[in-house]
């Protein structure tokens, strides 16, 4: 008996010493944990930063690629040093831009990526060789000093070119969002943890030490710090966010350029190319037509051959730049475009336009007309449709496109799809003008297509630093004498 009111007596005395050294074990075992997920959210979200940008350069790459074959197309057709300028300009910059990711790849990912990517550069690589080969072939005078030496030089499948890059900017998007999700977790495990230490400090607070406070507002401090810098990476992503958005619209707006000053050479330079060929050779042909039977009809044969280069090249010309747009307004534009679609598929076309022409900004009825360029196209390829219907209503403060067609419909997996282009480009059209998108599928199936924009331009606070598409400096869209004013 003496002996345990001894050791009571004991406990009794050094209680508060045993509730000190566990308050402190707790609290430095604590700030540990807390300290080592705060390090671990770091390390994630600079994890995801890294993906995300991995993912640009990948973005980066695809483009240059795009852009390396619009320039060697355009040298083909045209011969100009210029345009083979530009084409070594790209193919520098995609060599650059695959070293960067090279080592990238090399430092941060898996071995399976790592080889996808090693094949990827050699078929890049070997594509600018070809492409190199190409241009010297075309034109054996021109200048290619400026050009990278090639490694390789044959044939490339730019398809699986393009399927390796989506596959490789899907794998770093699920890195990045695999590593965002796993910051989010170890935050709230971290505030748990926080929460818990404090409610068990305030207790030993109550019942032991009043001094146990201090610890208590040093954690807080801590937990006030976690969520500053979790709302820093937030916004510092929510920024990235922002100017990759700015980015599509401007590529958008680069991409509407490109296409005007494309279809003004077209216009200007091959149509009177053509148009004089045509009449010399029907001046020939009305020569010889008594004279050399035999000669004149193949220069007959040669005159069809020139009006369905000079149809082919209108064509080329409607597609990029609608002069019927420009000349004759948006209702027309969807009247004619709609005829012609239903023309060349076999559809049964139902329009409901207004009577009379409307007056729009520009870049709402380019919006719009591309909306409606690109449903057109998707109903052709893939809806096997019969019927087609296109409609549009002007309100007091917005204007609302519908297009819908009763095919096979698109499918729930077809509108999750991050890498659907045409969805993309416009959904990003419509909204860069303050409008809405939505597409479904049909109560009685098919595609329905809806389309609302202001009537007077929106642009969302997103927008700030990109440029609408417009003609270049110092040049006039395509235009006829009777083009509108």
């Amino acid at each position: 008996m003496n002996t345990a009111a001894r050791f009571n007596d004991w406990m009794r005395n050094r209680s508060w010493a045993i509730a000190m050294t566990v308050a402190i074990v707790i609290t430095v075992g604590g700030l540990v944990i807390l300290e080592t997920g705060r390090q671990r959210i770091a390390g994630e979200y600079e994890t995801a930063l890294e993906a995300k940008g991995a993912t640009v350069q990948l973005g980066t790459l695809a483009k240059q690629l795009a852009q390396l074959t619009a320039d060697e197309s355009t040298f083909l057709l045209t011969k100009q040093q210029l345009w083979a300028s530009a084409w070594c300009t790209t193919a520098g910059q995609i060599r650059q831009t695959s070293q960067q990711l090279d080592a990238w790849f090399r430092l941060h990912a898996d071995s399976a990526e790592q080889a996808s990517f090693s094949q990827i550069a050699r078929l890049i690589e070997a594509r600018s060789g070809a492409g190199r080969d190409a241009l010297q072939q075309a034109a054996p005078d021109v200048d290619l000093s400026n050009c990278p030496a090639p490694t390789d030089a044959r044939p490339v499948d730019a398809a699986l070119v393009e399927s390796t890059l989506t596959l490789l900017r899907d794998n770093e998007e699920r890195r990045a969002q695999h590593a965002l999700d796993a910051s989010r977790t170890g935050q709230r495990i971290s505030t748990f943890i926080a929460g818990g230490l404090s409610a068990l400090n305030i207790v030993l607070f109550i019942l032991l030490f009043r001094n146990l406070g201090i610890q208590f507002e040093r954690q807080a401090r801590v937990q006030r710090q976690l969520i500053t810098q979790q709302e820093e990476l937030d916004q510092l992503v929510t920024e990235r966010t922002r100017q990759l958005e700015a980015l599509g619209w401007h590529l958008q707006a680069v991409s509407e350029n490109e296409k005007t000053q494309l279809a003004r050479e077209l216009h200007d330079e091959l149509g009177a190319i053509l148009t004089a060929s045509k009449m010399d050779v029907a001046w020939a042909n009305r020569k010889l037509k008594d004279a050399e039977p035999a000669i004149s009809e193949k220069l007959t044969r040669a005159l069809a051959n020139l009006d369905q280069g000079i149809a082919l090249k209108r064509r080329i010309i409607e597609d990029m730049r609608p002069t019927v747009l420009a000349n004759f307004g948006l209702v027309t534009a969807l009247r004619t475009l709609g005829d012609e679609a239903a023309q060349r598929n076999g559809w049964v076309l139902d329009q409901q336009l207004p009577a009379d022409d409307i007056k729009l900004d520009e870049q709402t009825e380019i919006a719009l007309f591309r909306v409606a360029q690109e449903s057109l196209t998707n109903a052709a390829k893939y809806a096997n449709a019969s019927r087609v219907s296109i409609g549009l209503t002007v309100h007091a403060d917005q204007v609302a496109l519908h297009i819908a067609d009763n095919g096979i419909g698109i499918t729930p997996a077809d509108l999750k799809r991050t890498h659907t282009h045409g969805l993309l480009g416009m959904r990003q059209r419509v909204a860069a003008r303050g409008g809405h998108f939505d597409i479904r599928r049909g109560a009685a199936g098919g595609t329905d297509i809806r389309v609302t924009m202001p009537t007077v331009s929106t642009i969302t606070p997103f927008d700030e630093g990109t440029s609408a598409p417009s003609a270049p400096s110092g040049s006039s869209p395509v235009t006829t004498p009777n083009a509108r004013t």
